[in-house]
């Protein structure tokens, strides 16, 4: 039961507006300590952070600097480089890249201008390697490595994985074949014949800033002399494609080549037993057909026997004396009856009554009269 004593209004420990008010305000009073409490800890965390900052720039301001120049403007293929497109920015002296210029009159050093051989961002250090000597044009002579060679092969908008192959990407250079065979039906085969190959040029673009995708007709490739070599023959010996590989994919990886009874998912024993049945039938085909060449062997010989005997018996036939040959009686002549067949004429009789038309004027009457014979009838 409910005592009446433990009520806190009549006890005096709630005001009279009721436990539900005070129960609020002193909710309000928690969070109000609470933001205050985290306010200051905030505070005191970004003051840490601050005086860190501090700390690292004081040290930072003791490292030895250098300059390195950058471009001023985002540089294309092709683009010439000048002074207002450079510009020299500190560095710090143990991070130079290799191949960076200090300043922008040694960048633009030496007679004639120089270009960039591929895209070079804002803020981004201009090397050597990015740019051509002096007086130098931005071809694929110049974007070429040392001892490498451009090679170019032909493709349409599938065997160019579809026009997204672009300058500066790795490709694999796939080999397609076909080869006849006696023993069988011909016999069709992929190999992987060059791995990692970079992509000079597309069609007679080579700015590796172009990232739209087009339909070319030829891909120009850097590769060695014998690389070189095996794609000139190959482009004869079968058909070429392309395998676009991931920017950060190794430089190779085992192959192996792919044959018409991997898509059928054959297993080698079921090759090899193909293969054995087909040995088996080749081998029967060949009794075959030497048993039929001794066939005919004996049946030409017993031909050309036949051939001596009769011609043998025609020479002793002519050689026979005239006595021994008695003439035949020549047979009687046969008596046949001659049998004349004669036509005769026969005039048929006239009839015995004629019909006699009599116009008178423009009315007609016919009349059947009896038919006179002549005197000579």
């Amino acid at each position: 039961m409910f005592d009446p004593g433990l009520n806190p209004i009549a006890a005096g420990e709630f005001p009279p507006w009721g436990f539900g008010a005070w129960a609020m305000r002193a909710n309000t009073l928690i969070m109000i300590v609470l933001a205050g409490v985290f306010g200051v800890l905030a505070v005191v965390l970004v003051n840490i952070w601050l005086a860190s900052q501090r700390s690292a720039m004081a040290r930072t301001s003791d490292v030895q600097r250098d300059t390195v120049v950058v471009a001023a403007v985002a540089l294309k293929f092709g683009d010439t480089l000048t002074a207002d497109k450079l510009r020299e920015i500190a560095w710090p002296a143990g991070a130079v890249p290799t191949g960076a210029f200090k300043t922008t009159k040694e960048a633009l050093a030496g007679d004639g201008t120089k270009q960039a051989l591929q895209a070079i961002g804002t803020n981004e250090p201009v090397l050597a390697t990015k740019i051509t000597g002096p007086g130098q044009r931005a071809t694929l002579s110049a974007v070429l490595g040392e001892g490498m060679k451009a090679v170019s092969i032909r493709v349409n908008d599938v065997l160019g994985v579809a026009g997204f192959v672009f300058p500066g990407d790795r490709v694999d250079v796939l080999l397609t074949r076909t080869v006849r065979s006696n023993e069988g039906p011909d016999k069709s085969f992929v190999d992987v014949l060059l791995q990692s190959m970079k992509v000079l040029a597309v069609d007679q673009v080579a700015d590796e800033s172009k990232d739209s995708p087009t339909v070319v007709k030829s891909v120009t490739l850097e590769a060695s002399t014998r690389d070189a070599q095996k794609l000139t023959l190959a482009a004869g010996a079968g058909q070429l494609s392309l395998a676009l590989r991931q920017a950060a994919a190794g430089s190779g990886e085992t192959t192996e080549r792919v044959t018409l009874s991997d898509l059928t998912g054959d297993t080698p024993a079921d090759v090899a037993a193909r293969q054995a049945e087909l040995a088996k039938q080749a081998i029967a085909e060949a009794e075959a057909a030497a048993e039929r060449k001794r066939a005919d062997e004996k049946i030409n010989g017993l031909a050309q026997a036949v051939e001596r005997v009769g011609s043998q018996i025609d020479q002793l036939s002519k050689v026979k004396p005239a006595s021994a040959v008695i003439p035949a009686a020549a047979p009687a002549p046969e008596v046949r009856e001659v049998v004349k067949e004669v036509v005769k004429y026969i005039q048929p009789e006239p009839p015995a009554r004629a019909s006699v038309r009599v116009y008178r004027g423009v009315k007609s009457e016919t009349y059947d009269v009896p038919r006179q014979k002549n005197s000579g009838d």
